[in-house]
């Protein structure tokens, strides 16, 4: 067919094709959020006055802001090198975040273990606490990207 003879509903449907880099990017997203949404409904489960079980759920915690750190600064990266600056942003707050809120979430919960240690029967409840809002935080942020897609994953 002859590029002169496309129809109007040929370009419409030649609009909405897939973009390759914002579907990779959008997976290597997905995969540790959709990862840590699965797993760490587990700890609901069990006490996490039981030392063992503490250390990792901190340990499941660390693991995630850490590769949604290196998630977040390629996808930033390929957004950006395909010239995609609103994109860039979105995913680069979702990095920032990772990056950022490793460091309070890590002491938060570092604070709380060590209080159990010394004695404070309190402190389970305030891991459970924490435990609930960063499985919150992640709920949120995987709702988020997911709604995004639509408009990220579409070339225009």
């Amino acid at each position: 067919m002859l590029p002169e003879a496309l129809t109007e509903a040929d370009e419409k449907g030649r609009s909405m094709t897939p973009d390759a880099v914002a579907i990779a990017v959008t997976v290597i997203l997905l995969v540790p959020m959709g990862y840590f949404t699965l797993a760490s409904p587990a700890f609901l489960l069990v006490k996490l006055d039981i030392q063992p079980v503490a250390q990792l759920l901190r340990g499941m915690f660390n693991a995630h802001f850490l590769v949604m750190r290196i998630a977040g600064a390629i996808g930033t990266l390929a957004f950006l090198l395909d010239g995609r600056l609103v994109a860039a942003t979105g995913v680069g707050v979702l990095a920032a975040l990772a990056i950022y809120g490793r460091r309070w979430f890590m002491r938060r919960i570092d604070d709380q273990l060590s209080a159990r240690d010394a004695g404070d029967a309190d402190a389970a409840r305030r891991l459970r606490r924490l435990h609930l809002s960063g499985m919150l935080c992640n709920a949120v942020l995987l709702v988020a990207l997911l709604a995004s897609t639509p408009y990220v994953a579409t070339s225009t």
